[in-house]
């Protein structure tokens, strides 16, 4: 009896599912952080197009920040990941974090030299790797994010709730976000 017990106790033990890596795949991370650096600096050249002094209006919304959030759509459906901004003063409320990406963004705000990092999460009943990165207002966001009562007419119709103000060059805008779940491990990484 003892014998079977002990038997029973080494083929359990042989079944256990493998231990969670502590970083995600190397191909993944790397694959991953080069989407989102490239999605940074397409908003950052698009930011460029920003003439000081430009009156903005809903067109040069369509030309410099609407790009930005298709791009990360198109990031996500191609992939099969998840890829959101996220901002604790959003303008879009589709775009407020959820806790667990809330209690990060804390850790950025209090620690401007964090740029990214990676963290294992569930995202609608699914396992996976979270990605997180800073998003930093650049001087050309402040025609949009700057002074409350600066903000351009078609922003004040359009976000009744904006809270996507007062910001200054520098400070931590949002957070990109990108879920990529185990079941993409075994198929694409």
């Amino acid at each position: 009896m003892l014998a079977l017990v002990l038997l029973a106790l080494v083929f359990l033990a042989a079944c256990r599912p493998a231990a969670l890596p502590e970083t995600p795949p190397a191909e993944m991370r790397q694959q991953v952080e080069a989407a989102i650096q490239a999605l940074d600096a397409m908003r950052a050249g698009l930011a460029q197009t920003i003439a000081a002094g430009e009156q903005v209006d809903e067109a040069t919304f369509n030309r410099v920040c609407r790009p930005v959030g298709q791009q990360a759509r198109l990031l996500g459906e191609s992939n099969g990941w998840v890829v959101r901004q996220l901002a604790i003063k959003y303008r879009n409320p589709a775009n407020q974090p959820d806790s667990q990406a809330a209690a990060l963004f804390a850790r950025f705000a209090a620690d401007p030299s964090l740029d990214s990092l990676w963290v294992r999460t569930v995202h609608n009943g699914s396992s996976g790797w979270r990605y997180l990165r800073r998003i930093t207002v650049l001087p050309q966001c402040l025609v949009c994010h700057g002074p409350r009562d600066a903000r351009p007419a078609f922003i004040v119709q359009n976000y009744p709730s904006d809270q996507a103000y007062d910001f200054q060059p520098g400070d931590l805008r949002g957070l990109y976000s990108v879920f990529v779940p185990d079941s993409l491990l075994q198929t694409s990484f």
